[in-house]
């Protein structure tokens, strides 16, 4: 409790501009300043463990027996249409090297046995951005047709596929780092 028996949400106003509000003349203060910190601190664990996914994404590509693999995949997948026969030859072709894959990233539904139903949250959250850069690696790519298709591909219910439609209109906005900033990231974790 702040001074004057007043509540302080972290130090800062929950009303900016307003007077602080009393616990005495207001009972339901108390309580609701503790969830709505409550509510902050499991956002920030939620938050901590995405970023630390970010961290680790794919990693297992850079190792045997995957990276020779995608060193070879990679070129093929750039310069076709996702999801087209093509794309699912390069698939078929690679299927031990992806197979080894798909079960040491929990991103991907196949590590999964009920597929994408045993997915939570944070593993969402990476699939998405996952889809989203690989769809800006593809000529002709699009985050909303990789939706759509692997709504049949990995029996994504229609609920869900709103929530990944919805967040693919927020992605939009985010941009890809320049070359610049690139090299940067790369430099700082030599």
């Amino acid at each position: 409790m702040g001074g004057k028996g007043r509540w302080r949400l972290g130090g800062v106003c929950p009303r900016p501009g307003k007077e602080w509000l009393s616990p005495s003349e207001h009972p339901s203060v108390e309580d609701t300043y503790r969830h709505v910190l409550r509510v902050k601190n499991l956002m920030d664990f939620l938050r901590e463990m995405i970023r630390a996914r970010g961290v680790v994404h794919d990693k297992s590509k850079f190792y045997e027996p995957e990276l020779q693999g995608f060193d070879k995949l990679t070129p093929k997948l750039k310069a076709c249409t996702y999801g087209s026969d093509e794309y699912k030859g390069f698939l078929a072709e690679l299927k031990p090297v992806l197979d080894h894959h798909y079960a040491n990233n929990k991103h991907h539904p196949e590590f999964h046995p009920d597929g994408i139903d045993g997915m939570d949250i944070v593993d969402l959250v990476e699939l998405i951005c996952d889809w989203k850069a690989a769809s800006e690696r593809h000529k002709d790519g699009d985050l909303v047709k990789s939706i759509q298709f692997n709504k049949g591909r990995f029996k994504i219910s229609d609920q869900l596929e709103h929530i990944l439609l919805n967040t693919a209109k927020i992605l939009v906005g985010a941009k890809m780092p320049s070359h610049k900033a690139k090299s940067k990231q790369v430099s700082d974790h030599a």
